[in-house]
């Protein structure tokens, strides 16, 4: 069994969703972040660090007790434990890779940063933030010329699009108010549809 300690942001939504959609057995507990349970001597003996999410999985290899943080990294054992979203095609995974890395530094990055400094940084500058929304709409907007012609990123559901799905479903405001990028927004409505997004994201 897997227990998934998580809250709903983005990254803990990615780490749920690949469970979800992975098909392994687990459990949900939130860590309620505005109450500042990430802070509790229970949930540090987890991660020091003080972050969410994290995976246990009481069979992990040779059928002993993992503890995985970071979301990636739960995304990637997801997909190896259950055989799924890597594809078997060289080029495919090849570019399910480049996505995936480019979700989890130059996507995911720019967002939690904007986070930051929108909400709490102790001081607050339009424009430093304004930089940010700009990076986000262009990674985005390099994602809808890929998805040009596609269904999934690398042309069947990968690890890059469990990857990427949460940061555009926290992102669609400002990607509606940016306009255009026809080919994202239908490759995020075909994700919302899935089962084990849906599940995932709303745990």
């Amino acid at each position: 069994m897997i227990d998934l300690y998580m809250w709903g942001t983005s990254n803990g939504q990615r780490a749920s969703l690949a469970l979800a959609e992975s098909g392994l057995e687990h459990r949900i507990h939130k860590v309620d972040l505005t109450k500042g349970e990430q802070k509790k001597p229970e949930f540090l003996a987890l991660n020091p660090a003080g972050q969410i999410p994290v995976m246990v999985d009481s069979d992990g290899p040779n059928g002993t007790r993992l503890v995985l943080a970071q979301s990636a990294a739960i995304l990637i054992y997801a997909a190896e434990k259950s055989g799924k979203f890597m594809p078997k095609d060289g080029a495919r995974r090849a570019a399910a890779w480049q996505w995936f890395m480019m979700g989890a530094s130059d996507l995911a990055g720019s967002s939690s940063t904007l986070f930051l400094l929108e909400n709490l940084v102790p001081e607050k500058s339009p424009k430093n933030a304004d930089f940010f929304k700009d990076r986000v709409v262009k990674f985005f907007t390099l994602l809808d010329q890929r998805l040009q012609g596609r269904e999934y990123i690398a042309d069947e559901v990968s690890i890059a699009d469990l990857m990427l799905y949460p940061i555009y479903a926290a992102r669609k405001p400002l990607l509606d108010a940016a306009g255009g990028l026809a080919n994202l927004q239908r490759w995020g409505a075909m994700m919302a549809s899935r089962p084990g997004v849906q599940k995932g994201m709303n745990p």
